[in-house]
């Protein structure tokens, strides 16, 4: 184990729980989490015993505190069955950070300042080692939609992308008009799942409404659109999905948002 850490204010705590990266050569991706439990400590501990198969390359405690728990090098065990862009191994690309706050079960209370000022410091770290796109530092909700939501609708994503980290639009106003939900089929459904698809998000271009998709938008709009989250897909989001493809660098000079 490096006891050295990557990142020059991280404390070193080492866990057991890495392995080599697989068919990557460098981390390409940031992923962010909260841990979810009540007992900051405990989380903690659980991510550097041995028998909870879990892990991340960092934990940020609520004052600000950071641990290196894993070195950036090897491959933690954080994501679990994810994926992005057509990649499966997310732990083989990414760095996982785990953001110290009780989430959902505990009333997903507010990030302090101090915590989030950490997690900026940190990300720009290792976005600039790394030179990892802003549009690669992805909520865990991304990468595993319905099956995670975290770090949740109240993580701060505008202040990250003000601070140089993260890829962010305002998002649409919510208005009432023309939307899609489960159970619909049709053309708008799968320019709706294209869309998507061509962010990122693991989704089948099918022209169903199905639960599937209804999980990748309310993961999309817990991440873009906080305002509501409820897996319609309504103006607002469609508008915002837009103004985000639109701005991605493959697609500046095109027509395909």
């Amino acid at each position: 184990m490096k006891l050295v850490p990557d990142f020059a204010g991280a404390r070193v705590e080492p866990s057991p729980n890495h392995g080599e990266r697989k068919d990557c050569d460098a981390p390409d991706m940031i992923i962010l989490h909260y841990t979810g439990m009540p007992d900051h400590g405990q989380a903690l501990s659980w991510l550097k015993n041995i028998q909870s198969e879990v892990s991340s390359h960092y934990f940020v405690w609520p004052d600000g505190r950071i641990v290196q728990l894993v070195p950036e090098t090897r491959r933690a065990w954080h994501a679990g069955k994810s994926s992005w862009a057509g990649a499966t191994d997310i732990n083989s690309r990414s760095i996982g950070i785990e953001i110290a706050n009780t989430g959902h079960p505990g009333g997903l209370p507010d990030y302090p300042q101090e915590q989030i000022d950490a997690v900026i410091a940190l990300c720009r770290d290792c976005i600039s080692r790394w030179q990892i796109r802003p549009e690669r530092v992805l909520a865990h909700s991304d990468v595993a939609p319905r099956r995670k939501v975290d770090p949740g609708e109240r993580f701060p994503w505008q202040r990250l992308h003000e601070a140089g980290v993260g890829h962010w639009v305002m998002p649409g106003p919510i208005r009432s008009g023309r939307f899609f939900q489960r159970g619909e089929q049709g053309q708008p459904i799968e320019a709706l799942q294209g869309m998507l698809a061509l962010y990122g998000y693991d989704i089948s271009i099918s022209g169903e409404f199905c639960e599937r998709t209804e999980g990748v938008v309310e993961a999309f709009q817990r991440h873009f659109r906080p305002e509501k989250v409820d897996g319609v897909a309504d103006m607002s989001t469609i508008e915002t999905l837009h103004r985000l493809l639109a701005e991605l660098p493959r697609f500046q000079g095109t027509d395909e948002a």
